[in-house]
């Protein structure tokens, strides 16, 4: 019995002990790690072996630095084709539209070098170097000495003058470069018509937009039944805001609408056709019969809206009876 529980008392204390280290490297692991750095000083490690010796060079190479032997990018000893100077173009229907190439490296070899332009469409070869080799005038070659663009100029593009254009090099073999001309017509539009219907005392707020322009236009005017709107008029209250951009937006705005602001308005672009809408100012209480016929586009405060038809009020009524019962 003195042995069992001996042993017992024993196992206890090792349980113990274990408990009591365990707690001890929770609580102190400074202690420990301090400790277990002055057990590992005598002891060599792989670190010591690449001390390079005193005097030596460093041969290593360092982020950031090419090696010795790395080779270098030889410049260009041909012509090329700078893509960055020979662009695409969107050309505006009738306005003179300029395709240029630029040819990198040609030097004094336009001697025996020579840059010509092709037209996709038919194979037609329409200048060679400075000269123009179609009998269509509105096309001709423009070079400057000692420069390196070689422009087509186009009067009056059309749309058929859409398409690809070659810009090509005499070279053997020859290189080649293509050009897409796009001739847009811009467009206008007037938000809401071709009729809209205003309340008396309400502010009209018309809103033309000019799409598919390659640069805005240098203006917009606005007319009022073929009279150019003047917006220091003694009748006040009229202004106009222009957006200008890839779209441009022209907001024409009158205060305090009242019938004679009845009539055809027109909006004008420098660069595109000419837009109208009809606008019908009404006096109040007499609007349209009881029958619920109200127009498709009508501004209350400015702002469009859709009148509700009392078929809709009814359906609207009987949803919420039958939600409260």
């Amino acid at each position: 019995m003195k042995r069992e529980k001996m042993g017992g008392k024993g196992l206890g204390g090792e349980v113990m002990g274990f408990l009591l280290a365990v707690a001890f490297c929770i609580i102190c692991p400074e202690y420990v790690s301090s400790a277990q750095r002055e057990l590992g000083k005598g002891t060599p490690t792989n670190a010591s072996a690449t001390v390079a010796p005193a005097g030596s060079v460093d041969n290593a190479i360092r982020p950031g630095a090419a090696p010795a032997d790395a080779p270098r990018p030889t410049p260009r000893t041909g012509p090329y084709f700078d893509l960055v100077a020979s662009k695409n173009v969107t050309a505006l229907l009738g306005k003179t539209a300029y395709l240029n190439c630029r040819v990198k490296n040609l030097g004094n070899k336009t001697l025996n070098m020579q840059v010509s332009w092709v037209r996709h469409r038919d194979i037609h070869l329409l200048t060679v170097g400075r000269y123009t080799y179609t009998s269509d005038q509105r096309f001709r070659a423009i070079h400057l000495p000692h420069s390196e663009d070689w422009t087509l100029q186009i009067k009056y593009p059309q749309h058929r003058d859409s398409g690809i254009y070659e810009c090509q090099i005499s070279s053997t073999p020859h290189m080649s470069h293509f050009i897409h001309l796009n001739v847009v017509e811009p467009t206008t539009e007037i938000i809401g018509g071709p009729d809209l219907y205003i309340d008396r005392g309400s502010t009209i707020n018309l809103t033309c937009v000019v799409l598919y322009s390659p640069e805005p236009p240098a203006y917009i005017f606005w007319n009022h039944n073929d009279a150019i709107i003047s917006y220091d008029s003694p009748r006040g209250g009229v202004s106009v805001v222009t957006e200008k951009g890839e779209t441009t937006t022209s907001f024409l705005l009158i205060q305090q609408a009242r019938p004679s602001d009845s009539g055809t308005y027109q909006c004008n672009p420098s660069n595109a056709q000419s837009k109208s809408v009809v606008v019908h100012v009404l006096n109040a209480n007499s609007i349209f019969p009881l029958s619920g016929e109200y127009p498709a586009a009508m501004q209350r405060g400015g702002q469009a809206f859709a009148p509700t038809s009392p078929t809709h009020c009814l359906v609207l009524a009987a949803s919420l009876f039958i939600t409260l019962s």
